[in-house]
């Protein structure tokens, strides 16, 4: 429909396509709800008020807002591909996302990139890209690959890039790294955001990374660090994700009067916390139910990310927008009935509609290479104490602890009684037999071993458990499924999850992944760990970006002084 068109439509010279009456509009830019029809033409808003149309839906005095925004998710951390992970996220009224893809990128590179591109097309749920800002996240790990300024600088033309991605190198940034620098030059001539990823940083190394033109943060974890950056002029997003839950410590922060500096963001998020709970629904739920005004939780989902990115055809109900709306019964219940996309009723009743038309796979090359002759775990007792890696519960961050190293035959070995388990990181993008291990407490197995070639970033293959044996056993496994998750147990396969697209994400529906993921997670409580999701929690093990210790393919790093540390303590 052309714009003469649309502005007969408009002006109620011809009739709309469909008319939603009797909606309680949640009106974003005014703070207020109040009873109206919204007409639509082709796929975009045309007029509130009495309009003739070709259909009519009576939402009966239902709630309408504008459609979800996810402003900051890794789509890879779902393990499924991006038709599958919109079937679980539009029917909870999620209708654009901002994806990093920055876990394929780290894999495959540029092609991991285009992947995402193409997977994207024709999909009723919108992918906007952020190019991946550290491919690799640092010097201290081994990627599938490398992206430099001039490997991303062409993409910043395409539609649907709308920024940079986390620039979690901030040492790189303080440090004045030349490629980090003209990283962030390259988004700013194009005039795009550049989100950034700091968690801790403060003072006047947090002044130095802003005034590089970084504007935003998800890495907050308390209310302390957010009003700093906040004050400095950051857009705080606030994630919710499935190992990372920050919601309810930073509400207390938004009011009125900044509120519009905030954002809803689920980062990483699992299938069965998507199927269970929810998306960007389940993170306005948990904020109304907290005390946020649901105006403003709605338009921290909606607007807010639609101006920062610059996408102005989305994030509120008005003439112009694009017509993409979620009816929901009412803000106790927070229930998604139907989501429009474009105009055209695409979920009803927590279910993709038939209508809804999905695109074909795309296809990717293998990405896992394993030397395993330069494989080995046994680690020489050079000392009589240990630098080991704790859990935090519920966060990705970690604390480190140097505790006395149980010793047999020369060997510092694992510990089962004192919950001391054999951490490993192995190499497998360039066959280089490169292999790490270190000492980790809070995984709680009694026997056997648990592997995965998702972790963060460089997605080499991590394996934590009880004994050398089961550790390759496991960490075999994930090289038979050219990628995946295992649990082993005196050598048997207990449950395995294929993930052959990049190492990250299953061919499969997201309803088998999620009962393969089950089935994993059963088993890895069998052995005796009390986490609820210890797969989450390893993926994060290899990140030398995220505080205080982590263990990469090259070695144990020290990440509050950003260098690799021997594992035997002085």
């Amino acid at each position: 429909m052309d714009i003469i068109d649309i502005i007969r439509v408009a002006r109620g010279e011809i009739a709309a396509d469909i008319l939603l009456k009797n909606a309680r509009i949640v009106n974003v830019f005014s703070g207020e709800i109040h009873e109206g029809h919204v007409a639509i033409a082709d796929t975009q808003i045309v007029g509130i008020g009495e309009y003739q149309a070709k259909q009519e839906i009576d939402l009966a005095g239902h709630y309408l807002c504008p459609g979800f925004i996810d402003a900051h998710v890794h789509i890879e951390s779902s393990m499924v591909t991006i038709p599958q992970f919109t079937r679980a996220v539009l029917p909870r009224g999620t209708t654009s996302v901002v994806a990093d893809p920055h876990e394929i990128a780290n894999v495959l590179g540029l092609d991991g990139i285009r992947y995402m591109l193409e997977s994207s097309k024709y999909n009723p749920l919108s992918v906007y890209l952020t190019l991946s800002s550290c491919v690799p996240a640092t010097e201290m790990e081994t990627s599938g690959s490398r992206l430099r300024a001039f490997d991303i600088f062409p993409y910043f033309t395409e539609k649907w890039v709308v920024g940079l991605a986390e620039m979690m190198n901030y040492p790189g940034v303080l440090g004045c790294d030349l490629d980090v620098l003209d990283k962030l030059k390259v988004a700013q001539r194009h005039g795009k955001r550049i989100d950034g990823h700091a968690p801790g940083l403060s003072g006047r190394d947090l002044d130095a990374y802003i005034a590089t033109g970084v504007t935003s943060d998800h890495e907050c974890t308390s209310i302390e660090e957010a009003r700093e950056k906040l004050r400095l002029g950051m857009y705080i997003m606030v994630r919710e994700a499935s190992n990372a839950h920050n919601l309810l410590d930073l509400l207390p922060l938004i009011t009125p009067s900044n509120s519009r500096h905030f954002m809803f963001v689920t980062d990483d998020r699992h299938p069965a916390d998507l199927m269970d709970e929810g998306h960007i629904d389940h993170l306005i739920r948990m904020a109304i139910h907290a005390g946020l005004d649901p105006v403003l939780a709605i338009q921290m989902a909606t607007l807010n990310p639609a101006e920062y990115y610059g996408l102005r055809d989305k994030g509120a109900i008005t003439p112009g927008r694009h017509a993409d709306l979620v009816v929901f019964d009412s803000f106790d219940n927070f229930r998604i009935e139907k989501v429009f996309r474009g105009g055209q009723l695409v979920a009803e009743g927590g279910q993709m509609l038939p209508t809804a038309a999905m695109p074909r796979p795309v296809p990717v090359r293998s990405s896992v290479n394993v030397n395993w002759s330069g494989v080995d775990l046994k680690v020489p007792a050079d000392g009589p104490r240990l630098r080991v890696i704790e859990l935090v519960p519920d966060q990705i961050i970690t604390r480190q602890r140097v505790e006395e190293a149980t010793v047999a035959d020369g060997l510092a070995v694992a510990d089962v009684d004192r919950d001391l388990l054999k951490i490993a990181v192995i190499e497998r993008h360039l066959a280089s037999g490169r292999c790490a291990v270190g000492f980790v407490r809070g995984f709680g197995l009694k026997r056997g071993a648990l592997a995965s070639s998702v972790a963060h970033d460089s997605h080499n293959i991590i394996v934590v458990g009880t004994n050398d044996r089961d550790m390759i056993a496991a960490a075999q496994e994930i090289e038979a499924m050219r990628g995946g998750l295992a649990a082993v147990d005196e050598g048997q396969v207990k449950a395995r999850l294929a993930l052959p697209v990049a190492g990250l994400m299953s061919d499969q529906p997201i309803e088998v992944v999620r009962q393969q993921m089950d089935e994993l997670l059963s088993a890895s409580q069998s052995m005796g760990s009390p986490l609820l999701n210890p797969f989450m929690a390893l993926s994060f093990l290899s990140l030398p970006v995220i505080p205080e210790l982590k263990l990469t393919d090259r070695g144990l790093v020290d990440v509050n002084q950003f260098q690799f540390v021997p594992l035997f303590a002085e």
